[in-house]
Formats: structure tokens, C-alpha cells, sequence
């Protein structure tokens, strides 16, 4: 596979199945419904806009400030438990969604963090996050109840970094 289709798969894909559903609803709709599904995707658009540029600013602030390899000693493969603990901790801590989260993913990647620690980030970040927990769970839910789930899934990162070393998948990250 070309390096270009295999780098820009996704998008083609995604552009492909929005381009049936614009002729979808355009025929099964008629035009008013195809107007009002372009103007509610530019409204999204509007919305997500500052977090994907706010993400992709600090992603590329946070790659010229950490230096390549600077966390191989703290998130590599040579690092064990220990990295995935600090790889837990560090996705625990961040704030906001997946426009800062992933970003900041990838600039782990390419400081030397390996891919069991980049697992168990994202799983501690999406499970556990210390903001989400704060904010929506404790006052919706309840503290106890929030404690509960806390501490069942706590240990769920550390799962899914250890699995992600010893799956067999040959991953570098982009540059």
C-alpha cells in the first residue's frame, strides 16, 4: 500500500461515507435537510475548531520543549511497572478531551515513551481522569459510588499497558 493512502486512509474513508451520507440525505431528504446537515457541521465545526488548534499548539510547544528520548528512562520498555504506574499517573492528571489528550500522546511517543506506557495513558486518561471524576461523576453519581468505580478501574491501565508491550504489533510514531 502506497505510503500516502496508508497515512491518509481514515480521512478518505470518513470522506467517503460523509459524501454518501450528503447524497443520502440530499435524495431521501431533499435539499432543505441537506442545508440544514451542512449548517449543523459547520456548527461543530465552529465548536471543535479552538480545541483541535489549542491541542495541536500545545502538542507542538510540548515537542520542541522535550527533547527525543528525554522519557525513555521514565515511560520506555526498560522502565517496567514503573512506567506504566507514571504513565497512569500522568493520564490520570490530564485535563480536557481528546483534542489536548491525543496530542499530547503522540508527543509522548516521540520522547520515548513506548507504547504499553502510550496504552496505559490513554486508558487512565479516558477511565480515570482526575477532572472528569471531579466535575461529573462525584457530584452526579455520588462520592461513594465514584470511589467504587474509581478503585475497580484503577488497575485497569496497568492491564492494558502490559498488554500493549506483548501484543506483537510493530508501531512508530509519526514525526
Amino acid at each position: 500500500m502506497p505510503a500516502f493512502l496508508r497515512q491518509n486512509l481514515a480521512l478518505l474513508v470518513i470522506c467517503v461515507i460523509g459524501i454518501a451520507a450528503a447524497i443520502g440525505t440530499y435524495g431521501l431528504r431533499g435539499p432543505a435537510a441537506f442545508r440544514h446537515a451542512l449548517e449543523s457541521a459547520g456548527g461543530m465545526l465552529l465548536f471543535i475548531l479552538p480545541a483541535i488548534i489549542g491541542g495541536l499548539l500545545l502538542a507542538g510547544a510540548l515537542k520542541q520543549l522535550v527533547p527525543p528520548g528525554a522519557l525513555a528512562r521514565w515511560m520506555g520498555a526498560d522502565a517496567g511497572i514503573r512506567g506504566l504506574a507514571i504513565a497512569t499517573l500522568a493520564g490520570m492528571a490530564t485535563p480536557g478531551g481528546p483534542m489536548a489528550a491525543f496530542p499530547l500522546v503522540l508527543v509522548l511517543a516521540q520522547a520515548g515513551a513506548d507504547r504499553g506506557a502510550l496504552v496505559a495513558f490513554i486508558f487512565a486518561w479516558s477511565l480515570n481522569g482526575f477532572q472528569r471524576l471531579l466535575v461529573y461523576e462525584v457530584p452526579l453519581l455520588g462520592a461513594d459510588f465514584t470511589l467504587m468505580r474509581f478503585l475497580v478501574t484503577l488497575p485497569l491501565p496497568l492491564l492494558a499497558g502490559w498488554l500493549g508491550r506483548m501484543i506483537p504489533i510493530r508501531w512508530t510514531p509519526p514525526q
